[in-house]
């Protein structure tokens, strides 16, 4: 980025004398490095677009830890390995990368005076590595690209512009937003000083209105993004609710929809990435509204609200509140544009209010600071600290977070930033964004509900922690190098601040011993806080955000981004040497042992699952715990009050705010939205933003929808193709199906069951290949009305057999099927079945299908389950005739093997069977699944479906994200 600085000066100075940081090993191994302790293997890494074909990227033996996936390996070799592909330069092993980051931040902390003696360095340096190869928190990705590189030192992926009522400040803004894009970060900024288009220039003319110049900004970063990005640029817009322009603010993007439509059924390409898209406006940020305290109780009491001059404050009209409010909940159900932010929320919780108001934030929503700064961010994978007992690892937790604060805070006196302006501010405040990702998995391991007090508490408490440990390290770095330089001035607003946390901390109502636990534990933090701030003040002006998680999420392995729930139950998966699975959630099986279910239960649910992607009607599993296991989508999808509920019991505990979207159905109204809005407010959010699926048309979606009557034609051609239409002749063939009938003779079996108490009889027989051919069903008292219907269904499934049915269809279709009796059986391959015709068709599958084909079907005998819990894989391991006389092979022999007979079955997966074909993430999968359609874009590089990351898109495939990084 050509126009990065560093700043020269505006820093604390570091105290030359005192005490320095000491440090214990709490993670590493004193004398042995962390790389040491852990196994390592190589591993090629070859990315394809799926639509295309074509070979987008290939690096062949790179260096990963063997427990890091293959997604996590392939999403940090494209994105974070520096040097050019194919040269001696190029980074080949996650070691490389590490020690790359990892060692510029020991340096600059010895440099900078943190450490107490070089010993207290070294540990530093395990103890971060440790953390960061164990996947146990990532730095945001700019410090990947950047730090320890030939390119300028940015850490920052979160930036806050400013701009004035001037052209020369308008044009400015236009230039540090463009440098800003240029190196992949994004920004955000309020508009709310410019005059409106209602106001006079001094030269008697007319003023444009921000609306205006929102144009010119859009064009020029639509232009960076084509030039050489590849993705759209990440921007916010926000206009304050009381501007006189505000209303057609607030209309902009809603009705830039209407022309999108209008476009698209006229036959213009109108979808994102199309040739024709770009000739709509507005489509490159994200819009916010800044509303006051004032003007939503104006709402609440149907009042009318002032729209005041932005040179005088004077008011120059007047609206009703009520009306105004409905457009922007209009304008945001059409096309999601403008979210909420709470401005007087917002500023209540201000550390710096003698510096300056928050005005804006970065484009996703959660770091809300000073105009002209930035933030780096770190996110920490909750669910490495749950422990074996299903407890949450509190202690170990905050030991982590000190670490990460620590090495955040170092990595400003090294940044480099976009603007002059934006390093000064960061220098002189120091602001901090740590998070967390995996909240979803954590409380579904747990057995809690995301939508529950039990999932409220577990996350207000943990969130509690994370910023209370935070501020009370940045108090102990304030004795240490100072105190940040804009806090003297606020001092008593940041100590307020502090305590308005510790007030909150005092609210939350604890469940349970293991919530319990973590508060305790937060409540001991922020007394600390109150205690070693009044004494020492603070290193930071801010602390914390939750911050979408998208690429570093996968790099963890997270199940879950951000503070969201779990995007679904059933997941796509990537094997080492190629291929996929379709595997459910590794967090189901320890989630239903902790409510208490026996194995072969959890083996029941599980496979329930495999086939239908919910939990409805699951064999064996209680009504009140299907909440333990609502998703983002699908049968039982959160309500989106659920969502805003989550976001309300974290908020108090963070420095800026949270990078979420309440989803809603299609069906969703206005008065929904409004609602959402209004409750947002009430629960003490800082910002809310909505998304009613399907309510944007300029964004690639699924197959089942783009076949549908949204599909376009080209421009002119709907003529010749009407008359094509009502002229083509259809050939119809007819495919008659032939019946292979049974010989004479056929080998037949019989076999007596037992379902839930009740007794049958089962004879089936075979062609001469082994092939079924006909089923007779033994059932009741001959005679009996149940005899008879068994007879008629025994001929018809006969017949359908002999007719070429597959036996495979039966199974999908019968197996699972609840009704009663139902329960325990006295087979040992089908311990439990949820009807006789579950049990039926199991046991068919078991006698006449392949390996393969039951695996499909997510179906195995009782000797193929005990061999996936010692091996790991259902699948007999073929050990060669002449090789079967020696001795066992070593393990790693086994494994071997295993590989080359690409069982992809590892222990933790559970009911794994090959992914579709044509599915390439999670979100395809729950396509193919579900039958219906994820309202999300396709990734510009590989060409797969996206998934929701806090307010923008992630890419599973690839990383990629459509928002900032």
């Amino acid at each position: 980025m050509t126009e990065t600085v560093r700043p020269e000066s505006g820093a604390a100075p570091a105290k030359k004398a005192g005490k320095r940081l000491t440090l214990e090993r709490v993670f590493s191994t004193e004398g042995v490095h962390p790389y040491d302790e852990i196994t390592w293997e190589r591993r090629d890494v070859v990315q394809t677009n799926w639509k295309t074909g074509d070979t987008v990227f290939e690096q062949r033996g790179v260096e990963f830890p063997d427990f890091w996936s293959v997604n996590a390996s392939t999403i940090v070799t494209t994105k974070y390995f520096r040097g050019a592909v194919g040269t001696d330069v190029r980074e080949w092993s996650l070691k490389q990368l590490i020690d790359r980051v990892v060692s510029t931040y020991t340096k600059a902390g010895l440099e900078h005076g943190y450490f107490a003696t070089p010993a207290d360095a070294e540990i530093f340096d395990h103890e971060l590595t440790w953390l960061l190869v164990r996947q146990y928190f990532s730095f945001n990705s700019p410090v990947w690209f950047n730090v320890g590189t030939q390119s300028p030192q940015q850490v920052s992926a979160c930036f806050i512009l400013s701009v004035d009522d001037s052209m020369d400040s308008i044009l400015n803004w236009y230039k540090e937003e463009g440098f800003i894009f240029k190196g992949g970060s994004g920004a955000g900024l309020n508009l709310s000083r410019i005059r409106s288009s209602k106001e006079l220039l001094s030269s008697g003319g007319t003023a444009s209105g921000p609306v205006s110049f929102m144009r010119g900004a859009d064009a020029s970063a639509g232009t960076i993004k084509s030039g050489g990005a590849t993705r759209r640029a990440a921007k916010m817009v926000v206009l304050d609710v009381d501007h006189p322009d505000i209303e057609e603010f607030v209309e902009t993007k809603a009705r830039e929809e209407h022309k999108i439509r209008a476009l698209r059924d006229a036959g213009f390409d109108m979808d994102l990435g199309g040739h024709d898209i770009t000739s709509v406006q507005y489509q490159n940020a994200n819009n916010s509204v800044r509303v006051t305290d004032e003007f939503m109780r104006a709402v609440e009491d149907g009042t009318e609200f002032g729209l005041r001059a932005r040179m005088t404050h004077e008011v120059i009209e007047t609206v009703d509140a009520r009306e105004l409010f409905r457009k922007i909940s209009q304008a945001a159900w059409e096309c999601a544009d403008p979210g909420l932010q709470y401005d007087d929320t917002i500023n209540d919780w201000h550390t710096n209010p003698e510096t300056g108001r928050i005005t804006a934030s970065n484009p996703c929503s959660e770091y809300m600071s000073l105009d002209n700064s930035s933030c780096n961010l770190a996110s920490l994978n909750l669910l490495k600290f749950l422990k074996d007992d299903d407890t949450f690892d509190a202690k170990l937790f905050a030991q982590a977070v000190e670490v990460i604060i620590t090495a955040m805070d170092i990595s400003i006196c090294f940044a480099d930033f976009p603007t002059e302006a934006i390093g000064r501010t960061t220098v002189d405040y120091r602001q901090l964004g740590i998070g967390y990702a995996n909240l979803g998995a954590l409380l579904m391991a747990m057995g809690l509900g995301y939508d529950s007090e039990g999932g409220r508490a577990m996350a207000a408490a943990i969130t509690s922690l994370m910023t209370g440990t935070s501020y009370k390290r940045s108090a102990e770095l304030a004795a240490i190098v100072g105190p940040y330089a804009g806090y003297a001035r606020n001092s008593e607003a940041h100590l307020r601040v502090m305590r308005k946390h510790q007030a909150a901390n005092d609210t939350v109502r604890t469940i349970n011993s293991v919530d319990g636990a973590v508060h305790k534990l937060a409540t001991k933090a922020w007394s600390d806080v109150v205690a070693l701030g009044a004494t020492n003040g603070f290193r930071n002006a801010q602390a914390s955000v939750l911050a979408p998680t998208g690429t570093i999420g996968f790099m963890m392995d997270c199940d879950t981004t951000g503070i969201e729930p779990d995007f679904s139950l059933v997941k796509f998966k990537k094997l080492v040497g190629g291929g996929s699975m379709q595997i459910v959630n590794q967090t189901i099986p320890r989630a239903l042992r902790k409510l208490g279910y026996d194995s072969e239960k959890v083996e029941a649910i599980v496979a329930f699952i495999a086939e239908h992607g919910h939990v409805i009607d699951a064999p064996g599993l209680k009504p009140e715990h299907y909440e333990v296991f609502d998703t983002a989508m699908g049968a039982r999808a959160l309500k989106p009050m659920g969502h805003v509920r989550m976001m309300a019991a974290a908020q108090p505990f963070l420095s800026g705010a949270i990078s979420k979207t309440v989803n809603l159905p299609e069906t969703a109204t206005v008065e929904e939205i409004e609602d959402i809005y209004l409750q947002s407010w009430k629960l003490g959010l800082k910002a809310t933003a909505v998304y009613r699926d399907n309510c944007k048309v300029g964004q690639p979606l699924a197959d089942a929808k783009a076949k549908g009557a949204d599909k376009a034609v080209a421009p002119g051609a709907g003529a010749a193709a009407a008359e094509a239409a009502a002229t083509k002749v259809v050939e119809k063939i007819v495919y008659a199906p032939t019946r292979k009938r049974l010989p004479k003779s056929r080998t037949s079996r019989t076999t007596s069951f037992t379902v839930g108490g009740a007794e049958g009889y089962m004879t089936s027989g075979a062609h001469d290949d082994g092939e079924l051919g006909e089923v007779f069903l033994k059932l009741g008292k001959q005679g009996s009305t149940l005899a008879g219907v068994m007879d008629a269904f025994s001929i018809a499934i006969s017949v359908g057999l002999q007719y070429g049915v597959p036996l495979q269809t039966y199974v999908s279709k019968f197996a699972n099927q609840r009704f009663e009796p139902a329960g325990l059986t006295d087979d040992p391959d089908v311990r439990m079945a949820q009807s006789i015709m579950d049990y039926i068709f199991r046991r068919l599958a078991l006698d006449y299908l392949s390996f393969e084909d039951r695996s499909m079907l997510g179906i195995y005998s009782a000797e193929e389950r005990q061999r996936h819990l010692e091996t790991g894989s259902y699948e007999p391991i073929e050990i060669p005739e002449a090789e079967s006389l020696k001795a066992d092979p070593p393990v790693s022999e086994v494994a071997e093997v295993i590989e080359a007979e690409e069982v992809a079955s590892p222990v933790e997966d559970v009911a794994a069977k090959p992914a579709p074909k044509d599915a390439h993430t999670s979100a395809e999968l729950m396509e193919k699944i579900t039958g219906t359609a994820v309202d999300s874009p396709l990734c510009f590089t590989c060409g797969t479906k996206m998934r929701p990351a806090g307010s923008c898109y992630v890419c599973e495939g690839c990383g990629s994200t459509s928002g900032c990084s």
